[in-house]
């Protein structure tokens, strides 16, 4: 008799099967998660149950991944075995898995108005299209990967606006035992992420002075036909910011700063969201959106003048 399946050989499955729907970036991505996190722990089980998903969830914790990390890892676990349990050769328990309570805030990690004066001025009195492209960051919100993959084509000067269509990252993939890794560039995160965003008077300044004498195919951040990746470019940010005594925010962190300037400023929080290509406002909200004690007192407050107003 032939035996059941193991995580294992359902897992090659799956990754053979889900390649044909999903992006390279997106493919090697799941492919790190079952090489790295789940093949180590499930790989000859032929049941997957509960009990062995919670005690492979406290097994992470304790190795120091965020619960986010660990709920990633977990999706496609689930993934997996919906698809061995379609096929009939995996059998699986629904399995509800709990985490630990945390009750610490979450703070974001961005720069302070004097942070992000002090980096704009530096850029202003040293440009260098490297630099070019912190200050398009800060004032656009784009991500990393979306500002290395730029061209100069994609500013359009009449309109003041940038179209945000791809996205550079490095993609590894596993080649017998080892990872290999390579440059790729492809469309951006999500389909909202396809976007226009309006530029600054001081941004569209700088661009259209530019404009005129550089080649449109051209990268920004390299002004030339080939681009720069990510790693290089925050390398390069890390040791700027270091150079400015600064504190080390991550380069993501200038994309939390532009969002927070703008709820700072009153901006509605739906146009916030288009602008950042979140795939719903929730995430906005979610992360950029807490009411301090005050703004609750005034929300009272007017809530209390609508109602006696209707009273009248």
């Amino acid at each position: 008799m032939k035996p059941d399946p193991n995580f294992e050989q359902i897992a090659e499955l799956w990754e053979s099967d889900k390649r044909n729907f999903v992006k390279v970036s997106t493919m090697a991505a799941y492919s790190l998660i079952i090489r790295n996190h789940l093949l180590p722990f499930f790989r000859s089980m032929c049941f997957i149950d509960e009990n062995s998903v919670q005690d492979f969830v406290m097994l992470k914790l304790s190795e120091g991944l965020s619960q986010k990390s660990v709920k990633d890892i977990l999706r496609v676990l689930k993934m997996i075995v919906k698809f061995g349990a379609k096929s009939g050769n995996l059998n699986a328990a629904d399995w509800e898995i709990r985490f630990p309570k945390d009750n610490a805030p979450r703070e974001l990690p961005v720069l302070t108005l004097s942070q992000q004066r002090i980096l704009m001025e530096y850029i202003a009195n040293n440009f260098t299209f490297r630099n070019l492209g912190i200050l398009i960051c800060l004032h656009t919100g784009m991500r990393i990967g979306e500002i290395c993959a730029l061209k100069w084509s994609d500013f359009n000067t009449s309109e003041g606006l940038i179209t945000v269509s791809k996205t550079i990252g490095r993609v590894y993939r596993i080649d017998g035992d080892r990872p290999k890794s390579e440059v790729i560039i492809s469309s951006p995160k999500t389909a909202n992420s396809f976007r226009e965003i309006p530029m600054t008077k001081q941004l569209l300044r700088i661009i259209k002075s530019l404009k005129g004498f550089i080649n449109d195919d051209y990268y920004v951040l390299t002004n030339s036909l080939r681009p720069t990746e990510p790693r290089t470019y925050r390398n390069y940010y890390n040791r700027l910011l270091s150079s400015l005594s600064l504190p080390r925010v991550k380069f993501h962190g200038l994309r939390h700063s532009f969002a927070t300037r703008c709820i700072e400023s009153h901006c509605d929080y739906k146009t916030v969201s288009v602008i950042l290509g979140h795939a719903n406002i929730a995430t906005t909200l979610n992360l950029y959106v807490h009411p301090d004690l005050d703004q609750k007192k005034r929300c009272v407050a007017k809530m209390m003048r609508a109602f006696g107003k209707d009273r009248q």
